[in-house]
């Protein structure tokens, strides 16, 4: 039974962490909710998108008074801005982003008109999308469910190394094997196919969600090496734990590849 807790309380450490990085990224979608004419009107604008086809945005707007514009431009350009009327279909306002090479990414903006007032979703500042390449299921998923795992063993190794009547070498030899899978294998597969490299992190690029992988493979590798020849490295493990849960609550995808236009 008390194993079984300690368990449970690494997969909802190992869970949370996952849910909370990449949720609070740069290329989860923009929410929020404006006021038009004493009706409240949701959005959700996406900030990622793959680039077989033109990115479509929907924004709900019932009412047939309410109508809408959307501008974008090519990010870090001195382009200027486009602007295309939105079309209704039935109770939402649709239009398109044209789709860019991988790692391209656009500035936009999405303004309601009602009463001949204008109401821009997210005010003055305009929402960043980035394209990126088809990435296969086969990549994708394994390269998830065995982060997850990563991320368990490395939680449970912490708990184990609190606990003096547990042994936290195991753990941190599994939690090391499936971030190497998943970080420097199947991580870098993704890569390519999204964005045309293996690897943009330290120090090639500053791609943090590389970089972040690097440091903790160090934390584990350091934590390994200090349990050789029967210590239980417990400090050691303990510690490459809580670096490894510290830096994947860094956001998704932050300062990821970028095409310069």
């Amino acid at each position: 039974m008390r194993k079984s807790l300690l368990w449970l309380l690494a997969f909802l450490i190992a869970a949370g962490t996952m849910a909370y990085q990449r949720m609070t990224g740069p290329t989860y979608p923009k929410r929020g909710a404006v006021t038009i004419d004493g009706r409240e009107v949701a959005f959700r604008l996406p900030r990622s998108s793959e680039n077989l086809k033109d990115c479509e945005i929907v924004v709900a707007a019932p009412g047939a008074d309410v109508a809408g514009f959307l501008e974008f431009k090519r990010y870090k350009t001195g382009d200027p801005w486009s602007q295309f009327p939105l079309v209704r279909r039935g109770d939402d306002l649709a239009g398109f982003l044209p789709k860019q090479p991988r790692a391209g990414k656009l500035l936009y903006r999405v303004v309601l008109v009602a009463s001949e007032k204008e109401y821009p979703l997210t005010g003055e500042e305009p929402v960043v999308i980035r394209f990126r390449g088809a990435v296969s299921v086969w990549i994708l998923i394994p390269h998830v469910l065995i982060m997850f795992l990563a991320m368990l063993f490395g939680a449970r190794a912490g708990l184990a190394a609190l606990d003096k009547k547990d042994r936290p070498l195991p753990y941190a030899r599994w939690a090391a094997i499936f971030l190497f899978v998943s970080g420097f294998l199947l991580g870098p597969l993704m890569q390519y196919y999204g964005f045309g490299l293996f690897w943009t992190g330290f120090p090639l690029g500053h791609d943090l969600t590389d970089t972040k992988t690097l440091v903790a493979m160090i934390g584990w590798i350091v934590a390994l090496r200090a349990g050789r020849k029967g210590r239980d490295a417990r400090g050691w493990v303990l510690a490459a734990s809580i670096l490894f849960l510290v830096v994947f609550l860094v956001p998704h995808s932050l300062f990821g590849s970028e095409l310069k236009y």
